[in-house]
């Protein structure tokens, strides 16, 4: 049976969806050709669109934390600073034929001459032109950085950097200098950082570069609304600030009275340090060093790296002979003008005499013989058992120090007597001035021996993160009866006028000057002169060492001056040193408020009801 024949309406809807299936085909045939025609032809082309679109991420850089004297006094800060670009293609510049260019050209060109003072302002008008023809993304308008305060007078003065960088095209790009508001004061000790984005690479910067760093953030720079923008990810992290236990002022006075003897004798170096007696803490500590031009400068920190003492060891070797049992503080030793021979050795004393001294008065004359003789007939055949006990004190253990590099101190057991003889008075042995200022800081603290401190604590926007306390590295270092013993020998040093090697310089019998004796604050420690060793051979040069405690009644503070290879002749360890710890006592209790400073500069002692 046939088909009945299609009726006009059915044909006409066969014939609308043959057409849309027709344009449906033709249609995906042209996506599918063109996909095709892409991705052979324009793909390059694409992927570098492609690029543009994609954000481009960029770190965040965080700000350096303050490092902080005792009393909130930067030492160490990053400040804010700028680079000035001119991004000539920006697009309000380029409008109705550069109208807005060509109008603020002469007061831009004016104001960055008026502001900077690199260019005239017709110099700053021929760069712009010439970046603005070219074309220049990033034409660079200051080859130095400006500060904060440059800035904002540009912003202010300049109509054009007013009306914003979009239209402007002036690009601030901020960096962050490290600068000292103090100069070279403790400089060595604040440390330094590589470039002024870097990483720390001595001082304080280094040891607490993980807190001072901070954490750096995340941006990526993305078309919003027809124009390029910063759209940050993660925020920065500002560094933490370090406060140092350090005092400003008495740094100063520190610093101050170093650099004296080292002009007037020429020194190669100096070294100071002031210590807090029962808390540790460290309140100045100065390096100087001598340039090619002849000023001092802040270049290594001697403070922690060992020498040999020289008879600043003496009390040391004494204090061990005397808690041994081996010798008594009022036992004698004979001492001679001319040298005395032990075996292979020669030892002379620089205060020559024929006579007999105790064991107090040779360690207040500083006798080499005396403390020679002293210490091979006590620990003859015994040498491990005078360094062990030297251990015991608590000298020789692996104290932290926040300062990067400190070395430990070096006391071997002698392979022989002559060794051991030489190591009485502080030859064969090393020991950094800051590890000597904790020992005579432990004896001024009635034995507790106390790690020097230079960092009290780590704080964020005011708010204390980690604290630091005194750490106790021995509660004592002898006994009650060889400490008293000791104190009076450190006290005949500075008070004995017939021999404390501290106490004044005579001529003629007569007193001819004061060393470390002060009418203002009394002050008790030790002399120390190191023959010095260059490139392996003997030489007729010193280092020159003070270091005491005072007030010694009380005593608060303990310092230490030393001073290596004085040229000028008549140079003497408790003269030169002495002086410059008592100017530094004097100065001290004064700035306490115990003394008043009068107009002619002298002390005067403040009587407080």
């Amino acid at each position: 049976m046939s088909n009945p024949p299609m009726s006009e309406e059915q044909r006409n809807i066969i014939l609308r969806f043959a057409i849309i299936f027709i344009v449906i085909v033709v249609g995906f045939a042209l996506v599918v050709g063109k996909i095709f025609y892409i991705q052979t032809f324009e793909r390059d082309e694409w992927l570098k669109i492609a690029e543009k679109q994609e954000p481009v991420l960029r770190p965040i850089p965080a700000t350096r934390g303050n490092i902080l004297d005792c009393n909130g006094a930067l030492l160490a800060s990053s400040m804010p600073q700028y680079f000035v670009y001119m991004d000539t293609k920006a697009e309000a510049l380029h409008v109705k034929n550069g109208k807005l260019f060509k109008t603020h050209i002469d007061s831009l060109a004016a104001g960055l001459s008026r502001v900077t003072g690199e260019r005239t302002a017709e110099e700053y008008k021929r760069l712009i032109i010439s970046g603005y023809n070219k074309g220049e993304r990033r034409l660079r308008l200051c080859n130095k950085r400006i500060n904060y305060l440059q800035k904002r007078q540009l912003e202010q003065e300049i109509e054009l950097i007013r009306l914003g960088q979009y239209k402007s095209g002036i690009i601030f790009e901020a960096q962050h200098k490290r600068i000292k508001p103090f100069g070279s004061l403790a400089s060595r000790t604040i440390g330094s950082i590589y470039g002024d984005g870097g990483y720390g690479n001595a001082g304080l910067e280094m040891a607490f570069e993980e807190e001072l760093k901070g954490e750096e953030g995340l941006s990526a720079r993305q078309r919003i609304g027809g124009r390029t923008e910063n759209v940050t990810i993660r925020e920065a992290q500002d560094g933490y600030d370090i406060r140092t236990t350090i005092d400003a002022n008495l740094q100063d006075i520190v610093e101050k009275a170093l650099r004296k003897p080292l002009e007037q004798f020429h020194a190669e170096w100096g070294c100071c340090i002031l210590m807090e007696v029962h808390s540790g803490e460290i309140k100045a500590i100065s390096n100087l060093d001598r340039a090619d031009d002849g000023n001092y400068y802040e270049m290594q920190n001697h403070a922690v790296n060992r020498v040999e003492p020289g008879s600043t060891f003496k009390p040391i070797a004494m204090m061990v002979a005397l808690d041994d049992g081996k010798v008594d503080i009022d036992d004698t030793v004979s001492v001679c003008r001319g040298t005395w021979k032990y075996l292979s050795s020669k030892h002379i004393d620089a205060h020559q005499m024929d006579t007999v001294l105790t064991m107090r008065q040779a360690i207040a004359a500083s006798s080499n013989i005396a403390m020679a003789k002293t210490i091979t007939r006590a620990y003859e055949g015994s040498a491990k058992k005078f360094v062990n006990r030297i251990k015991r004190t608590g000298l020789m253990d692996s104290v932290y120090c926040e300062i990067p590099g400190a070395q430990r101190p070096r006391i071997d057991v002698p392979k022989d007597t002559v060794t051991l003889s030489k190591m009485a008075y502080g030859y064969s042995v090393e020991l950094s001035p800051m590890q000597i200022v904790m020992f005579y800081n432990a004896i001024a603290n009635d034995g507790k021996m106390v790690r020097p401190m230079l960092v009290k604590q780590i704080e964020q926007d005011g708010d204390v993160v980690r604290r630091f306390s005194t750490e106790v590295v021995k509660s004592s270092i002898c006994s009650q009866s060889t400490l008293e013993d000791i104190r009076g020998a450190l006290h005949d040093v500075v008070w004995d006028n017939d021999l404390g090697t501290a106490s004044v310089r005579k001529w003629k019998g007569y007193i001819a000057g004061r060393k470390a004796q002060s009418d203002l604050v009394h002050i008790a420690g030790k002399t120390g002169t190191a023959q010095l060793f260059i490139n392996g051979y003997q030489t007729t040069r010193h280092r020159i060492t003070f270091v005491g405690y005072f007030p010694e009644e009380d005593p608060q503070y303990t310092c230490i001056c030393m001073i290596n290879d004085p040229r000028m002749p008549n140079y003497d360890a408790g003269y030169d040193c002495g002086r410059t710890v008592r100017a530094i006592a004097e100065k001290t209790m004064a700035y306490k408020g115990c003394y008043e400073i009068q107009k002619d500069g002298s002390l005067q002692l403040t009587i407080k009801e």
